[in-house]
C-alpha cells in the first residue's frame, strides 16, 4: 500500500476493531474507504476508535426499599431488593432515576467488573423529573473513574446506544437503537407532570433505570421508562431536563421545575380569531384557565392568547418548535428555574402586550401525584382510620370499594379542581378502613369512602379531622360521608375508653401522625 495517508487511517481502524484482509486483485479497504471520506465528508462522523470507555463509569445500583401501606398508613411493606444503574458526574457524584432509590432504606453500588460494594447516599432527589444525584462516603470509589460528559439533545432518527445492569443478569447490558420520537411525556414516577421526553427502539428494562444513554461518547439521555402494550419502545430522559436538574440543585437545594398554571387550547378557528382581531399568521393559543397561582392570577387572564413564551413562538395549536421538534407549548416555561420571570407577548383587546410572569413549582395538584420522601399522614379515632385522597391510596382500591364511592374517590383527585375549583378541598380525607372493635360493632360504612363533615366541620384536610374530634362537647360524634351523604354516629364516652385498646390490639405506636 504505498498511499501513506491511507495506511494511516488503515491502523487507525485496526485498533478500533478487526477487519478482514483484502483478497488478491481487489482495492486496499484503506484506500477504499478514504476516497469515501472524500466524497462524502458526513461520513466522518460515524464513531470509530474511541478514545474513552463509558461504560467504565456506569454504575451498578442495589437498592433496599421499603414503602408505606397508604390504607394502613402506620405500617410498612416489607423490604424490597431493587437493582438499577447509574453513572458517574462531576464531582464525585452518581446520577440516577429517583425512582431506583425512592423509599431506600439502603443503597449500595458497584463498580464495573468489581466486586466490592459501597454504601451510597441520595444527596438530592428530584421526583417531578424522575432524577437523583448520589455520593458515596469511600472516596476511593471514585478512583480511576471519568465523570461522563453530557451532550446535546439527540436528532430523531439518530442511533444511541443504552449501557445498564438490566434484569437478569450481572454483567453490563449494551443495546443500540434509533430516536424515534420527541415529545412532552408524562412521567410515570411522579404520575402527574409531563416533561421532555426521548422515545427510542433500544431496550430499557427494569435495571437499565438509571443508566446512560450515549450517543459519540457523550450522555445524551437517563433511561427511566417503558410503556406497557408498545413493542420496542423506551424512553429517556435528555440532557435539557439533566441539565434544569443540575443548576437547581447547584445551591444545595432542589426547587423543581416551574408551572405556568395556565391550561392553554388551541386557537384555529377563523371566525374567532377575526372576533379577536388576531392577525392570520398561525400564531397564538388561548388562554382557557389558570391555576390558583398569585403570579399566574396576577398576570393573565382568561381569553388572553398566548402569543410568545421566552424566545418560543407560539403556534395556533398550542405548540413550540424546539430544534426541529413541534412540542407542547407547557415546555417553554419548563426552562426556567423557579423564581425566574419569563418574558411573555400576549394579545389582549386587540392588541400585542409584553408581560413578564415569575414562575414556581405548583404544589396544589400534590396529592394527585405520588407521594415521596414524607411518610402519610393518619389519625385513628374508635378503630376508624382516617387519611389523605392521594394517587397512592386510590392504589389500593379494590374491588370491596363501592363503584359510586370509587367514582366520587377519582374525581376528587383528578377533575374537581379542574372543573369546580371553588368546592376543591386542599387535603380531602377518606376513611380508609376500620378496625374492627366493639365500639364500632355497628358501623356499616367499613371504608373506601370520602369524609364530607365531622360534627358540622367541613373536612379540608387531616387537621380537621383532629379539631372536629377533639372540639366536640356533646354526647356522640356524626361523621357525614360522600357521594350519598351517607352519616354514622358514635358515642363519644364509649370511644373514648376504647381508643387505648384498639391501639394495642393492633400494635400501632400512636393514634396519630399529622
Amino acid at each position: 500500500m504505498n498511499d501513506p495517508e491511507a495506511s494511516q487511517f488503515w491502523q487507525v481502524k485496526q485498533k478500533a476493531g478487526p477487519i478482514l484482509d483484502p483478497s488478491p486483485g481487489f482495492p486496499h479497504p484503506a484506500a477504499v474507504l478514504k476516497k469515501l471520506f472524500l466524497v462524502f465528508p458526513l461520513l466522518a462522523c460515524v464513531p470509530g476508535a474511541r478514545a474513552a470507555d463509558p461504560e467504565r463509569s456506569v454504575i451498578q445500583i442495589f437498592t433496599f426499599s421499603q414503602q408505606p401501606v397508604w390504607d394502613a398508613p402506620w405500617r410498612f411493606d416489607s423490604v424490597r431488593r431493587s437493582g438499577g444503574s447509574g453513572f458517574v458526574i462531576k464531582g464525585k457524584r452518581i446520577m440516577t432515576n429517583a425512582h431506583v432509590v425512592s423509599w431506600a432504606r439502603q443503597v449500595i453500588v458497584r463498580r464495573f467488573q468489581d466486586p466490592r460494594p459501597y454504601v451510597a447516599e441520595a444527596e438530592f432527589v428530584g421526583h417531578d423529573c424522575d432524577l437523583a444525584v448520589l455520593t458515596v462516603a469511600d472516596e476511593h470509589f471514585f478512583d480511576k473513574l471519568e465523570p461522563l460528559e453530557l451532550g446535546e439533545l439527540p436528532k430523531v432518527r439518530s442511533s444511541v446506544v443504552t449501557y445498564g445492569y438490566p434484569a437478569g443478569g450481572e454483567e453490563i447490558s449494551y443495546t443500540r437503537g434509533v430516536v424515534s420520537r420527541i415529545e412532552l411525556q408524562p412521567y410515570a414516577h411522579i404520575g402527574n407532570r409531563r416533561l421532555l421526553g426521548v422515545q427510542t427502539d433500544a431496550a430499557i428494562n427494569p435495571g437499565n433505570s438509571g443508566g446512560p444513554v450515549i450517543q459519540e461518547d457523550k450522555v445524551v439521555g437517563v433511561a427511566f421508562q417503558g410503556l406497557s402494550g408498545l413493542e420496542n419502545a423506551g424512553f429517556f430522559i435528555p440532557t435539557p431536563i439533566i441539565a434544569h436538574f443540575l443548576k437547581d440543585v447547584a445551591n444545595k437545594h432542589y426547587d423543581g421545575f416551574p408551572h405556568a398554571g395556565l391550561r392553554v387550547m388551541p386557537l384555529q378557528n377563523p371566525a374567532f380569531r377575526q372576533f379577536l382581531k388576531l392577525p392570520d399568521d398561525d400564531l397564538g393559543a388561548r388562554i382557557d384557565g389558570i391555576l390558583p397561582i398569585p403570579s399566574a392570577e396576577e398576570t393573565f387572564k382568561v381569553d388572553d392568547v398566548l402569543l410568545q413564551v421566552g424566545s418560543f413562538p407560539v403556534a395556533s395549536d398550542a405548540t413550540v418548535l424546539y430544534e426541529g421538534n413541534r412540542l407542547s407549548a407547557a415546555l417553554a416555561f419548563q426552562f426556567a428555574q423557579a423564581g425566574e420571570k419569563m418574558p411573555v407577548k400576549i394579545w389582549r383587546d386587540g392588541k400585542a402586550q409584553d408581560v413578564a410572569v415569575e414562575v414556581q413549582p405548583y404544589g396544589g395538584d400534590r396529592l394527585a401525584g405520588y407521594q415521596y420522601d414524607a411518610l402519610p399522614k393518619y389519625f385513628v379515632y374508635g378503630g376508624l382510620v382516617f387519611t389523605p385522597l392521594s394517587l397512592d391510596y386510590i392504589r389500593t382500591l379494590g374491588r370491596e370499594a363501592p363503584e359510586t364511592a370509587a367514582a366520587e374517590l377519582y374525581y376528587e383527585t383528578f377533575y374537581r379542581k379542574q372543573e369546580d375549583p371553588k368546592t376543591a378541598r386542599p387535603e380531602p380525607v377518606v376513611l380508609a378502613s376500620v378496625l374492627a372493635d366493639a365500639v364500632n360493632a355497628n358501623v356499616e360504612i367499613r371504608g373506601r369512602v370520602m369524609v364530607d363533615k365531622i360534627n358540622g366541620v367541613r373536612i379540608e384536610r387531616m387537621e380537621d379531622v383532629v379539631r372536629a374530634f377533639e372540639g366536640n362537647k356533646g354526647g356522640f360524634d356524626l361523621i357525614e360521608y360522600l357521594p350519598h351523604h351517607g352519616l354514622e354516629s358514635l358515642e363519644r364516652a364509649e370511644v373514648l375508653k376504647a381508643n387505648s385498646r384498639i391501639l394495642k390490639t393492633y400494635s400501632i405506636a400512636s393514634d396519630r401522625r399529622l
